[in-house]
């Protein structure tokens, strides 16, 4: 005869004490992914704007008048060297010259002029009739060249 086998004793299941994250992590994420794409759209207010166009390396293209303001305080106009009670005359008939109209004014000031010496020079260039100003700046790229 056989003998039958002893039954084997079934493994007690023990209960699960551990948390499962995998889920946690899936809902983390999903919330991540949602605060990126609704964040942009929450910085920007609802009203309608017709930004302007920059216009930094087209204006290095096109016809311009300077106004150079030196370190020791003299002004040129464009490649001429002028006295400072000449400026509005002699700008505004440069002005004045066919095609100059609507010519951009771009101001050149030394990084050590004083803020009342570049807002005379503004003030100057709008009453000479001046409708297009800009003020010259150095791009951080050339002052780590030099």
């Amino acid at each position: 005869m056989r003998r039958r086998h002893p039954r084997r004793q079934r493994t007690q299941v023990e209960p699960i004490t551990k948390v499962n994250v995998t889920p946690i992590i899936d809902v983390a994420l999903v919330l991540v992914i949602i605060l990126l794409v609704t964040a942009p759209m929450m910085t920007v207010a609802d009203l309608p704007v017709d930004l302007p166009a920059a216009h930094t390396r087209d204006a290095e293209d096109e016809r311009n008048v300077s106004i150079t303001l030196g370190t020791n305080g003299e002004v040129a106009i464009d490649r001429d060297v002028i006295a400072s009670d000449d400026l509005h005359r002699i700008l505004s008939a440069k002005l004045a010259e066919p095609g100059n109209s609507d010519v951009l004014v771009v101001v050149r000031a030394d990084a050590g002029a004083t803020h009342a010496d570049v807002r005379h020079l503004l003030a100057e260039a709008r009453a000479a009739g001046a409708t297009r100003i800009a003020i010259a700046t150095r791009q951080k790229a050339e002052e780590l060249a030099q």
